[in-house]
């Protein structure tokens, strides 16, 4: 049976869904920044950025935007009523001692038990990123992974064992990508949901994993 993949608003307005009112939530450079755009306005979310800013907004109208109002991605972004923006160790501090409840990261490969892989290749033609991704992944009491789930040469980004540096062990709890949505566990992935027409056994096939599904 043939299906279509999410686009990345769909997948960033599927994230969104599962964020629950009032948590705290700081949403990597890349893909993540999207779910700013699918939060209700009337959302209690507050939105974290690595930056240096509490309150963060959905990315501004074409035309309106202020630069000197960014995200970590330095991207023009918006400041919701009552948000605060302060020095970048201030916002490391609130990181690194578990004040968020979830993070939103992008990755080069997540395993089935949780292992996060998104800092570096490993390639010496490739410039290592780590930024604030360590300090999220391990300081977040959540980690959420927003990607496409193949590469560009239709590789699996979901495995059994990451083959890149990892950013962090068993941090992961969900992986959120264009096919389907998966969670991690010590006994192995489990499907929460599925692209229409994508049955469990191509999924398999896609990912090369026993997957159980929760559907």
């Amino acid at each position: 049976m043939s299906y279509q993949t999410r686009s990345k608003d769909a997948l960033a307005a599927r994230i969104a869904q599962d964020i629950p009112n009032g948590a705290y939530v700081n949403l990597g450079i890349g893909m993540p920044v999207l779910v700013a755009n699918h939060l209700p306005a009337e959302s209690e979310v507050c939105l974290h950025s690595e930056n240096g800013i509490l309150g963060m907004g959905p990315f501004p109208p074409k035309g309106e935007e202020d630069y000197d109002l960014i995200n970590a991605g330095k991207q023009a972004v918006t400041l919701r009523p009552g948000g605060a923006f302060f020095h970048h160790a201030d916002s490391f501090a609130m990181m690194r001692a578990g004040h968020l409840d979830i993070c939103v990261l992008g990755a080069f490969q997540v395993s089935a038990s949780g292992d996060l892989a998104n800092w570096h290749t490993g390639l010496p033609q490739d410039i290592p990123a780590v930024g604030g991704a360590m300090d999220l992944a391990i300081g977040a009491k959540q980690t959420w992974v927003m990607m496409d789930l193949l590469t560009k040469s239709g590789q699996s980004k979901v495995v059994k064992e990451c083959a890149y540096p990892l950013t962090g062990l068993k941090c992961v709890k969900r992986i959120y990508t264009d096919h389907a949505t998966f969670e991690c566990s010590n006994a192995g992935l489990w499907v929460i949901d599925r692209v229409e027409g994508l049955s469990l056994t191509e999924l398999e096939t896609i990912t090369g994993l026993q997957l159980r599904d929760k559907i």
